[in-house]
């Protein structure tokens, strides 16, 4: 096991008109499970190419177990990677396959290399594929020698590069289940990269959130979930995505309305108005509101009278398309069952707002974990 620290670093390409990381700092535990999220182009596969060795960062610093990696060989650095393509040789079998990395970097004999093979292929439940080639595999058991590959070189670093995608819904959600448990076993720091902000939420200890090359937000996931640091964190995790609009400041008789569009007037508690005026922000803010803490009601304090435009049933819930500015969505029960076209009320609990900077985008309610366990 190992620590890791990425320090201010920064990849260029194209003698620095395409900057593909920009100054990130991340630090990860020993045996911690870090994922690292983010949209196409983001930065998250050219971070863990550079931690892996495969690609040489333009500025920083990368360290493992303490020791300065930023120019180290990829054969030198005590990592293994799980590739998106499972990047196995076609014309060697599932024991060659796994045992090549042991050849070219152990002195190992060969058989304490075919001992090691055996003992991670029985850990993986491919003991009896151990003979057959890559294209006589489902993806499944491509995927998992994949893993046996990186598991039997025993590294102090797992990385993953999103090694699910090419799987179907329901292997992905056993694989992902497996690859936990794993990681959990052998005790292994590991960093994981996904498109997908299900997976990095379900998966990591912590969430890494990258929007182009930039650090977002580093955090438990229920912490970003909850305390987003800006508004494309809070647009980003989180299904469906929360809702938006700009609504106006009105600051009168001691407490804080916000107004919006369609007629849109929400007050708020006091404890959110405190913090709002704490914020000393400009008369117009952007409101977020999770679906989930969007309720139907009839009448009642903050209410707000919409019209349903659309109910889409997913089985467990409802998703409401409703006309309080552009695509708001409601997750109700599946009970609750409107006609397209009716006139519904809807309300939602002030602490479960998020409001944002308009101009910057920035949470103007973040606080610190400390500063919660104090307010709590």
């Amino acid at each position: 096991m190992a620590t890791v620290t990425l320090d201010n670093l920064r990849k260029e390409f194209d003698n620095g008109r395409i900057v593909a990381v920009d100054d990130v700092s991340i630090d990860v535990a020993d045996g911690e499970f870090v994922t690292v999220v983010g949209p196409s182009g983001c930065g998250k596969s050219t971070t863990l190419r550079m931690l892996a060795g495969l690609e040489s960062p333009t500025s920083g610093r990368i360290t493992i177990g303490g020791e300065d990696v930023t120019d180290v060989h990829a054969r030198r650095r005590d990592v293994a990677m799980v590739f998106q393509n499972y990047a196995l040789y076609p014309h060697k079998t599932v024991s060659q396959n796994m045992g090549f990395g042991l050849r070219m970097s152990t002195d190992l004999s060969k058989e304490e290399r075919q001992q090691r093979v055996l003992e991670t292929a029985e850990m993986m439940g491919i003991e009896d594929l151990l003979d057959d080639k890559p294209d006589e595999l489902s993806g499944g058991q491509k995927q998992r020698v994949a893993l046996g590959r990186a598991i039997v070189r025993e590294p102090d670093v797992f990385l993953f590069d999103e090694p699910l995608s090419n799987l179907d819904a329901k292997l992905r959600t056993s694989m992902r289940t497996e690859i936990q448990r794993l990681q959990a076993d052998l005790d292994t720091t590991a960093i994981y990269v996904t498109h997908d902000q299900e997976e990095a939420m379900t998966m990591g200890d912590r969430i890494v959130i990258l929007k182009d090359g930039e650090l977002q937000q580093v955090g438990k996931p229920k912490e970003v979930y909850n305390n987003p640091a800006n508004e494309f964190v809070g647009g980003f995790v989180g299904s469906p995505s929360m809702n938006f609009f700009d609504v106006e400041i009105d600051d009168t008789g001691g407490s804080i309305s916000l107004k919006g569009p369609d007629g849109f007037d929400f007050q708020l508690a006091e404890s959110e108005a405190a913090r709002l005026r704490d914020a000393d922000t400009g008369d117009e803010v952007r409101l977020g509101i999770r679906p989930e803490d969007v309720f139907v009601t009839e009448g009642g304090p903050n209410a707000q009278t919409t019209t349903l435009d659309v109910l889409e049933p997913i089985g467990s819930d409802n998703y409401l398309y409703l006309d309080i500015g552009d695509d708001f969505i409601a997750r109700v029960d599946s009970d609750i069952e409107p006609e397209p076209g009716e006139q519904i009320q809807v309300t939602f609990d002030s602490s479960d707002v998020h409001l944002f900077d308009i101009e910057t985008g920035e949470s103007l309610f973040l606080q610190s974990a400390e500063e919660r366990a104090v307010t709590a």
